[in-house]
């Protein structure tokens, strides 16, 4: 990987290494490894799967109060499903990025499924590794778990969080929650759009989302986590 290969794979992810080796490493399957005889991805990806579990448990248990261990073991399995995870790594464009053998790249390895998910997870373990479960947990709220919930709240068998956000609001008397698009940034095929959600002239949240809607949906739940943690439950 070139230097500018590697400065532009760090600011898509949203954090750089201090240590270039565990990036490569995270990035390297067993198919290049008996090309170039480095260290392959795979414990990595053993470690990143762990912190992952314990990151998307612990955002479960803060944001739905309520629900009881079927529910949160419901939940878990969905955000740490394979297709969630591979979405995750595609949104990062990972593929482009990943060290593969002549047999993977012909049969079209850096787009399949199991392969990205994999290397996405290793990632996680190379960031915790090189930073500790405080960088790892910010990197997955922000690729993986926010996004997810976005996504995946009607199959969860919750509203949808802008719906949810209005009816505790209501509630209470507060008045109507305000979206405002900030910007949008990157290629046409993959935008990614930032959206501001103010409340009372307050700004109580901004999410990034690949569509105005799971932008907006990401700034409610940040908002009704922040709002019900310090009020209490509806």
């Amino acid at each position: 990987m070139t230097q500018n290969e590697r400065d532009e794979l760090e600011e898509r992810l949203g954090y750089h290494f201090a240590s270039e080796e565990r990036l490569e490493r995270a990035l390297t399957h067993r198919s290049h490894r008996g090309v170039s005889g480095q260290i392959d991805n795979e414990r990595l990806e053993f470690l990143g799967d762990r912190v992952l579990g314990l990151v998307a448990s612990e955002r479960l248990f803060r944001t739905f109060p309520d629900w009881d261990s079927g529910k949160l073991s419901k939940g878990l399995a969905r955000i740490v499903s394979e297709p969630s995870i591979h979405e995750a790594a595609c949104a990062l464009n990972l593929g482009a990025y990943l060290r593969i053998g002549p047999g993977e790249e012909k049969t079209g390895g850096r787009e399949k499924k199991r392969l990205l998910a994999d290397a996405y997870e290793a990632v996680v373990g190379a960031i915790y590794m090189d930073a500790g479960l405080g960088a790892a947990s910010d990197f997955l709220d922000r690729t993986l778990v926010r996004p997810a919930l976005a996504n995946q709240l009607d199959s969860l068998d919750r509203g949808d969080y802008k719906s949810i956000l209005q009816e505790w609001l209501q509630q209470r008397s507060l008045g109507v929650a305000e979206y405002r698009l900030r910007g949008e940034s990157g290629p046409e095929h993959q935008k990614t759009f930032e959206v501001e959600l103010w409340h009372g002239g307050k700004l109580l949240a901004s999410a990034n989302g690949r569509s105005k809607k799971e932008a907006e949906q990401s700034a409610a739940m940040q908002a009704f986590a922040e709002l019900e943690g310090s009020n209490g439950n509806a």
